[in-house]
């Protein structure tokens, strides 16, 4: 008797913190397709008319349309690059950095330390200077700060999870530095280097400072979906609701294709 009511106790306070936990984000794909009377009425409507209205707002607006193309472009550009030279740079650092393999990565992660307020000015005086101020280069470069350090940062250990034995009996059969990363050690760590990817792809994905202050003409997604409270004198609760799941969206669909890969690779392993 006494476990059936723990049993029951541990699931209601699960339920609850589901419930807790989703509540918002359900709420928020509610209110993209309900119109505004719906949503600002005093007794919450859970049964309404739904309506696209508020995304074909979105999408009618040209600024909304280039932030998010801005934002893919972007994203993409870094996390891409950050992935071809952090990768290697961690298994460099995880294998073979044996005196200051402890110190780079301190410098590393002391990158992840700094908030974006304190490179901004800066960056914004030399991007001045060179040019490329308000654009997308010039955001994809600072971006590369973040991207590099974080997979970097959760990369190293992924590699050394991987069991030296195994890169050593690749060795002893011939196969070179080069080939044993690409054979062995990177289909081993992939499904880590995939949830570093991710973590990455959504922290840039969701970063506002740097973009406000350094493409404000250029604008992502974030700057754009913040800006449109100010647009009219009623906030439009349903067009925010939509910018939202839109936000969202994008790293939904980057996870599905990461987890895709990542199945081929584990039902191919590695030869």
């Amino acid at each position: 008797m006494g476990k059936l009511i723990s049993t029951t106790l541990t699931r209601a306070l699960l339920g609850l913190l589901i419930i807790v936990a989703l509540g918002p984000i359900l709420w928020t794909v509610l209110g993209a397709f309900k119109e505004l009377r719906d949503i600002v009425t005093p007794v919450p409507k859970l049964i309404f008319e739904p309506t696209l209205d508020n995304f074909a707002t979105i999408l009618r607006n040209p600024t909304i349309r280039d932030g998010l193309l801005h934002s893919v472009i972007v994203v993409s550009a870094s996390v891409l690059v950050g992935a071809v030279l952090g990768i290697p740079a961690a298994h460099t650092l995880a294998r073979h950095a044996r005196r200051w393999g402890d110190d780079v990565q301190f410098f590393v992660l002391s990158l992840r330390f700094m908030p974006p307020v304190a490179i901004a000015i800066p960056f914004i005086v030399i991007y001045l200077d060179l040019g490329i101020y308000d654009t997308l280069f010039g955001l994809i470069l600072v971006y590369l700060i973040t991207t590099i350090s974080t997979v970097i940062w959760l990369a190293v250990p992924a590699f050394e999870r991987v069991p030296h034995d195994i890169e050593e009996a690749a060795a002893m059969e011939g196969c070179g530095p080069a080939e044993v990363f690409w054979r062995f050690s990177l289909p081993l760590a992939a499904p880590s280097l995939f949830g570093a990817l991710v973590f990455t792809f959504v922290l840039v994905w969701n970063e506002l400072l740097l973009a406000l202050t350094l493409a404000a003409q250029n604008a992502t997604l974030p700057v754009v979906a913040a800006s449109i409270t100010s647009l009219g004198k009623e906030v439009p609760w349903g067009v925010i609701n939509a910018a939202t799941v839109l936000l969202v969206l994008p790293p939904l669909v980057f996870i599905g294709l990461l987890m895709g890969l990542l199945n081929t690779m584990v039902r191919s392993g590695p030869k």
